[in-house]
């Protein structure tokens, strides 16, 4: 025939399963199967007899039979092992970042020291960049919490290129198209009602107090409540249109006022806003009869216009904060009492965060360290990598001040709410931190430092830079958030993420080095045979050496007990030897545990131990150790 199928003896079909096997076991690992026996060489279609025919036809019999042809159903399909040959590999990133990281690692652990220094030096050059850090200067919290390019925004210039104010002349709160500095007292009576003179009196002394309040300068100068006040006119805006028309004429009626206008002289008076807590009568005038008021609001403002007295009317609400608590005391309040907000209370806040979180900052670093020295302790002196890990929470601090230092070189403003990024930028870091030391226990202690590096970063650093990669990348997407605040969050917290991934790649790998060149110390320590160091090898390094010694089976420590119950030596070689057989006999259980040559020499022994407290993979090697 112009083609024939191969023959398939029975030794043949019984070795083609197991090749199969293992082409399928070689195709699972990545790998090509390798060429077997079996495998056809590719030719035309046959044209030869049916199938059916040639599945008909006997085996031979006889001796002959291991090398007979088997039935042709037999023969496993050539298609289902040539189209595994084909394989589309997916790993082509990963292994390129593995093969690059392991090349990294390996001169890592060849020049830890050159890694270690150039990061540090780094950090004390961008650490520079904290001196442009802003301390006095106020932030602008509409500029920086408020989105960019907002109808408002738009609406709020429409209106001041067509309509001008004047708060040194003539002020209208209402007529203000941004927020002037102001000072807000609510007065709350103990009583029903605070529309009575005595409670009037008392709120009058308050409010003379206040205006009466002078900020001492340099040079002997001060700035008075009558110099930053919002005028109308020559005269202060009155802080309660009701409180000073009583404090013009003391018998005016206070039972007789209409809410929420009230005619005075001719004039309307606004009170909304004025009074709260009240209980309306019947129709007054311009409005309704004010029965009773719980509570009324004393508002002072200032001038804002102009950039001077901005800062001085500034400084007198810092002076009245300062002092509010003085004036409560000294005028002793008794059917009264009194709270206040200010135009500078959101700003305290934001600033008194900043003051807050740096020493929780402090806290939080020294119990991330805490944790993460728990953590890796471990009383295996070799194993121990306590100071790896306080090191690495140390490479994230290092992280933060380039990070910071490098944005506040280049000019990126630094508001209130970064001041919150270095905590995440901590978890981050030691979470990497944790995973290169996992990978650093899983190396073989002996080792080259260099090869076990390059084994930490092939397995480690992969997936740290894929995190790392999309953490940086949703921070960075965050730059096109129209809050300004939220995009200077980003651009640090993202930048110093960076950093703090470079440094655990360069200075932090560097100092798991040298760590593992103290490892080898310490292993060569532990080798010695040093009889006075052994009580204090086997306290520091072997706790655990693992091993319940009420359990030990050995038969040199009943032998040893023998001889010293029978008042004989057994540091004495002849003594030793010669009382074996007569042990042995008395203790047939050890019989099997020694083995003595016809010269009567000790060729082997063995003994039995009872493990304990071996309840992890880890214990395990460190027993095996």
């Amino acid at each position: 025939m112009p083609w024939q199928k191969p023959k398939l003896t029975k030794r043949d079909s019984a070795t083609g399963p197991q090749w199969y096997q293992e082409s399928q076991e070689s195709e699972s690992e990545g790998k090509q199967p390798p060429p077997g026996p079996l495998a056809p060489p590719k030719s035309p279609e046959p044209s030869g007899p049916p199938a059916s025919e040639q599945d008909d036809a006997p085996l031979p019999e006889g001796d002959d039979l291991d090398d007979a042809p088997l039935p042709e159903e037999e023969i496993p399909e050539p298609t289902a092992i040539c189209r595994h040959r084909h394989r589309c590999h997916t790993d082509c990133l990963e292994g390129l970042l593995s093969r690059a990281f392991q090349w990294l690692g390996w001169k890592v652990g060849a020049h830890p020291w050159i890694f270690l220094l150039a990061p540090l030096m780094l950090t004390a050059a961008l650490g520079t960049g904290f001196l442009y850090l802003p301390k006095d200067e106020e932030e602008d919290l509409e500029e920086h919490y408020t989105p960019v390019g907002s109808p408002a925004k738009a609406e709020r210039r429409f209106v001041q290129g067509h309509f001008t104010t004047n708060d040194s002349y003539r002020f209208s709160a209402s007529r203000r198209s941004t927020e002037a500095n102001f000072v807000s007292l609510l007065v709350v009576s103990y009583s029903d009602s605070l529309l009575d003179p005595a409670t009037f009196a008392e709120v009058s002394e308050l409010d003379g107090a206040v205006q009466d309040l002078r900020v001492a300068r340099e040079k002997g100068s001060q700035i008075q409540y009558q110099q930053v006040c919002a005028r109308y006119r020559a005269l202060c805006v009155p802080p309660n249109p009701i409180l000073y028309a009583w404090q013009v004429n003391k018998t005016l009626n206070l039972s007789s006022i209409s809410f929420p206008a009230y005619n005075h002289g001719g004039h309307p008076l606004y009170l909304t806003g004025f009074f709260g807590g009240y209980i309306l009568g019947g129709s007054l005038g311009m409005g309704q009869l004010l029965l009773r008021a719980k509570a009324m609001r004393l508002l002072y403002y200032l001038k804002t216009e102009d950039p001077e007295y901005d800062v001085q009317s500034k400084q007198w609400l810092t002076h009245l904060l300062d002092q509010f608590t003085n004036i409560k005391n000294i005028l002793a309040l008794k059917n009264i009492e009194v709270v206040h907000f200010t135009s500078l209370s959101r700003q305290l806040e934001f600033e008194a965060t900043s003051v807050t979180v740096i020493p929780v900052f402090h806290l939080a670093y020294i119990l991330i360290i805490l944790f993460a020295v728990t953590s890796c302790f471990r009383f295996d002196c070799i194993r121990n990598k306590m100071c790896v890990a306080a090191f690495g929470v140390i490479s994230a601090f290092l992280a933060v001040v380039s990070g910071f230092g490098l944005l506040l070189h280049i000019g990126v403003p630094f508001v209130i709410i970064v001041a919150n990024s270095p905590f995440l930028i901590l978890g981050v870091g030691v979470d990497d931190m944790f995973i290169m030391i996992s990978a650093w226990h899983k190396t073989n202690l002996a080792d080259d430092i260099r090869e076990r590096m390059s084994n930490v970063y092939s397995k480690a650093a992969v997936s740290i830079t894929f995190t790392t990669i999309t953490n940086i990348l949703a921070l960075y997407t965050g730059i096109m958030s129209s809050f300004r605040s939220v995009q200077c969050f980003c651009i640090y917290t993202g930048t110093t993420l960076l950093f703090c991934y470079f440094y655990n790649i360069t200075c932090f790998g560097a100092f798991m080095a040298l760590d593992g060149k103290r490892e080898v110390v310490s292993l060569c320590w532990l080798k010695k045979a040093d009889p006075k160091w052994s009580s204090f090898k086997k306290f520091c390094c072997f706790p655990f050496v693992y091993v319940d010694k009420n359990l030990t089976e050995f038969w040199l420590d009943a032998y040893v007990q023998y001889l010293k119950g029978n008042s004989q030596d057994p540091n004495e070689k002849n003594t030793f030897m010669n009382n074996i057989p007569d042990f042995l006999s008395n203790f047939p259980n050890f019989q099997h545990d020694i083995n003595i040559s016809s010269s009567n020499e000790i060729i082997s022994s063995r003994g039995f131990i009872q493990t304990t407290d071996v309840s992890s993979s880890a214990k395990k090697k460190i027993l095996l150790f």
